[in-house]
C-alpha cells in the first residue's frame, strides 16, 4: 500500500526522535489493538501541523503504521494505521500528567514534553473549530452540515469510558468519536448515520460535522460529530441499575425493539437490499462453521457442545438447500445494550454503527439478515443477566421476549418466526464471545458458555 507523507524537512527527525517513546506508550493504550506483540517500528501515513511548536503549544496530527511481528499463526501483515493528537508543551501541567508520553531528548522537539493532546482542551477545542470553519489543512478536510450550527467557545472535555476509540464531548451539546485504528475507503460510523439522517429517521444522531483525510487515490474517515444526547444513560449501565433494584425491564427491552425495528426499516429504505439465495446461505452457514472449528482449537471447553453447535449450522445449510431465501440489508453489525442510549425523556438512540472491530472493512458493510443484530441484542440481556449474583435467568427470557415483541410491532414480523437463523446467529455470537472471553476475561467465560450449553442442547 502506498503510503503518501506529508511534506516537511523535519518529518523525518521529529518521527525519529517520538520514536522511543511512542513504541513505549501506543501499547499502554486501551485503543491498541496490537497488545502482546512488540512494537518495532513505524512508517508515516501523513504527518500535520496543526499548531506550531514555537510558541506555548504545539499540536501534531499523525497517521502512522504501526509495525509489529505478527500473530501466531497469522499471514504477514502491513501494519495496522493510527490516528495520533500529539501535544507539545514546555512541561506539563498536573492536570496533564495522565497524558505524558514523554520528555524528547533530541531532534526538533528537543527538550519538550509530548503528550496525548485530546486530554488538553486547547487542541481539543481547535479540532471544534476546524470543523466549524470547514477548515483545509495538509490532506485533512474539515466537513460539517451547513444546515447545525457548531457555536464557538464549547468547552471540551475526555469521555475516559471509551474503549476501542475516543470521545471528546464539547459544552454538553456535541460529541466528537475519534477514530483511532483506520483503514481507507467508506466507514459505516458516517455512511450509516448520514444515510439515516437522509431518511429523517430520528433514532441516530445526525452527524454534523466529520473529518477525512485525502491521501492521494486513498481516502480515510478520522472522526465523526454528532449531538450529544445530554443526560442521557447508556443501555448496558441502565440494565444492570434496574437489575440491582430487582426492577422489570421489560417495557424498555419491548421500546428498544422498536428503535431497533425503525433503524432497521430505515435502513432499508436508505441502503440497497439483497436476497440471500442457496449459494450465499451455505456461504453464511460454512463461515459459521470455520469458525467454530478455530474456536474449539482455541477454547477447549468448547469441544463437548461442537456437534450440537454444529447442528445449528447445518440447520441452515439445509434450509437453503430447501430453496429458503431472506432478505440481507444494512444493520448496524454489533448492536448490544451499550451501543443504545436512553434520553431523559424515554427515547432510545443507537450509535457506533463502526461494526465489529475485529471483521473486515469490507466484511462490515456487507448486507445481512437484519436477525444478526436482534440476536446480538438478545446475547447483550444474557449477559446483563448473569454479571449479577446470583444470576437472573427469567429476567433475560423476559427482556429478550419483550424486545422481539417491540420489533414486530414496528417491522410487522416477529424474529422468533425464524428460528433456524436466529439459533445460527445466536450460536455464531457466543462462540465468538467465548473465544473473546478465555483470551481477554477469563472470569467471564462461564456468561458465553451457558448460552452454548443452551444452544447446543
Amino acid at each position: 500500500m502506498a503510503e503518501t507523507v506529508t511534506s516537511s524537512s523535519t518529518t523525518v527527525p521529529l518521527l525519529a526522535s517520538l520514536d522511543p517513546l511512542l513504541r513505549e506508550w501506543l501499547p499502554r493504550q486501551r485503543w491498541f489493538a496490537g497488545k502482546g506483540r512488540p512494537v518495532t517500528g513505524f512508517t508515516p501515513v501523513a504527518v500535520t501541523e496543526l499548531l506550531p511548536p514555537d510558541g506555548r503549544l504545539g499540536l501534531y496530527h499523525l497517521l502512522l503504521r504501526v509495525h509489529q511481528p505478527p500473530a501466531l499463526g497469522a499471514e504477514t501483515h502491513p501494519g495496522d494505521c493510527y490516528q495520533l493528537l500529539i501535544g507539545v508543551r514546555e512541561a506539563l501541567p498536573p492536570r496533564l500528567a495522565p497524558a505524558l508520553i514523554g520528555h524528547v531528548p533530541d531532534g526538533p522537539l528537543a527538550g519538550r514534553t509530548v503528550y496525548e493532546a485530546l486530554y488538553d482542551p486547547r487542541p481539543a477545542e481547535v479540532l471544534l473549530e476546524a470543523l466549524r470553519t470547514r477548515a483545509r489543512i495538509g490532506g485533512l478536510c474539515f466537513e460539517r452540515d451547513p444546515r447545525q450550527e457548531i457555536r464557538e467557545g464549547l468547552v471540551a472535555r475526555l469521555m475516559t469510558a471509551e474503549q476501542s476509540n475516543s470521545s471528546i464531548v464539547y459544552g454538553d451539546t456535541f460529541i466528537l468519536k475519534l477514530l483511532r485504528r483506520v483503514v481507507p475507503g467508506v466507514n459505516p460510523d458516517l455512511e450509516i448515520p448520514l444515510a439515516l439522517a437522509r431518511e429523517g429517521c430520528p433514532r441516530v444522531p445526525a452527524p454534523t460535522a466529520w473529518l477525512h483525510a485525502e491521501l492521494g487515490p486513498e481516502s480515510y474517515v478520522l472522526a465523526v460529530l454528532q449531538p450529544f444526547v445530554s443526560g442521557a444513560s447508556d443501555g448496558w449501565e441502565l440494565a444492570l441499575r434496574e437489575l440491582a433494584k430487582g426492577e422489570d425491564f421489560a417495557a424498555e427491552a419491548r421500546a428498544l425493539g422498536r428503535a431497533t425495528a425503525e433503524v432497521h426499516t430505515a435502513l432499508a429504505h436508505a441502503l440497497p437490499t439483497v436476497t440471500l439465495g442457496h449459494v450465499q446461505l451455505q456461504s453464511l452457514a460454512d463461515g459459521m462453521t470455520e469458525r467454530l472449528q478455530a474456536a474449539v482449537q482455541a477454547v477447549p471447553s468448547l469441544r463437548p457442545y461442537e456437534d450440537g453447535l454444529r447442528s445449528a449450522y447445518a440447520a441452515l445449510a439445509s434450509l437453503a438447500a430447501e430453496g429458503g431465501t431472506w432478505t440481507a440489508q444494512r444493520i448496524h453489525g454489533d448492536l448490544h445494550l451499550g451501543q443504545c442510549l436512553r434520553s431523559p425523556s424515554g427515547e432510545w438512540s443507537l450509535i457506533d454503527f463502526e461494526g465489529e472491530p475485529a471483521r473486515p472493512p469490507a466484511e462490515r458493510r456487507m448486507p445481512q439478515p437484519p436477525v444478526r443484530d436482534i440476536a446480538g441484542m438478545l446475547r447483550s440481556f444474557d449477559y446483563a443477566a448473569h454479571s449479577v449474583t446470583p444470576p437472573a435467568p427469567d429476567w433475560a427470557r423476559v427482556c429478550r421476549a419483550a424486545y422481539c415483541a417491540g420489533y414486530a410491532e414496528v417491522a410487522g414480523r416477529d424474529p422468533r418466526t425464524d428460528p433456524v437463523l436466529m439459533r445460527a446467529f445466536e450460536t455464531d455470537k457466543a462462540v465468538y464471545e467465548t473465544v473473546y472471553e478465555a483470551r481477554h476475561r477469563p472470569d467471564w467465560l462461564p456468561v458465553p458458555l451457558s448460552a452454548i450449553r443452551r444452544l447446543a442442547a
